[in-house]
């Protein structure tokens, strides 16, 4: 199959952007295009005009400002891999970007561009939510910042309304004496994973002082598990606590059933999962 015809612009600045997108009767944004492009080619989508978001600059570059990373929206996958601040600043996204698809296609996808397709099985997305950023969000009414617990709505539903743009990503720096650990299972290197999973903790006196706990996966956003975390903070992480981490994940969730994996094994994974997170975790506290 082939796209069917549509019109083609490449702004410079995200005013220009937002408005060619709204003049046009029916409007995509396409960056990387690792998602949209496929979509185009079999006619899953079809706007009547592809804003390229790509030469836009002041969506590109990462900065530290007031305990946040900054992270534009166009910031390539393979650079959430390799750029020192990001390393430094936001160790847990570092972390999760290898297992992202292939290395072609780590080369042209951007953060910005996975973050807002809000795929339940991508990484991006539940590492922004357990690191608790925050995504800047530009439109016709001006600029705004959403936290990422209130980003995703839904299965590829976000807090992005029709004609808005998310232009950068802003992550807490990492403080010191918190821990994390990302993984995965996937039935190969790049595919999307069966059960994957982010944990970011904090420390006081040796006993859990905050922790954010994310899996990808097991529901039609990332979910975050607040019973599992309530059951470890303000203990030690030793494995009675880990244990009742586990046992906390089954009130709150409940993976679907598909073609390849049951609901039941799906949620044993989660447990198996979250185990090896914490064990990491308290291994490095």
């Amino acid at each position: 199959m082939k796209a069917r015809a549509f019109s083609y612009v490449r702004p410079t600045s995200v005013g220009d952007a937002l408005g060619a997108y709204a003049q046009a009767d029916d409007a995509s944004f396409i960056a990387g295009g690792q998602s949209l492009v496929p979509a185009l080619v079999m006619r899953l989508q079809a706007p009547s005009l592809l804003v390229d978001i790509s030469r836009i600059e002041s969506m590109k570059g990462i900065a530290l400002h007031d305990g946040w990373l900054r992270i534009g929206a166009l910031t390539r996958h393979f650079e959430t891999l390799t750029d020192p601040l990001i390393q430094k600043h936001a160790p847990l996204l570092s972390e999760a970007a290898p297992y992202v698809a292939h290395p072609a296609i780590r080369n042209k996808g951007t953060l910005g561009g996975s973050v807002a397709l809000a795929d339940p099985a991508a990484e991006f997305p539940a590492i922004m939510l357990a690191l608790g950023a925050e995504m800047e969000i530009a439109g016709a009414a001006g600029s705004r910042r959403v936290a990422a617990d209130d980003f995703f709505i839904d299965l590829y539903q976000t807090a992005l309304e029709p004609g808005e743009l998310l232009v950068a990503l802003h992550v807490p720096v990492v403080k010191e004496g918190q821990r994390w650990a990302f993984d995965e299972f996937a039935r190969r290197r790049g595919d999307y994973a069966v059960v994957g999973g982010g944990v970011i903790a904090s420390f006081d006196g040796g006993k859990v002082g905050d922790v954010r706990i994310v899996f990808i996966s097991v529901g039609s956003t990332p979910v975050r598990v607040k019973a599992a975390e309530q059951a470890l903070i303000g203990n030690s992480l030793d494995i009675g606590a880990i244990q009742r981490a586990q046992q906390a994940l089954e009130t709150e969730l409940d993976p679907p059933d598909d073609k390849d994996m049951t609901s039941t094994m799906r949620m044993h994974l989660a447990r198996v999962l979250l185990g090896r997170l914490l064990e990491r975790v308290r291994k490095s506290a």
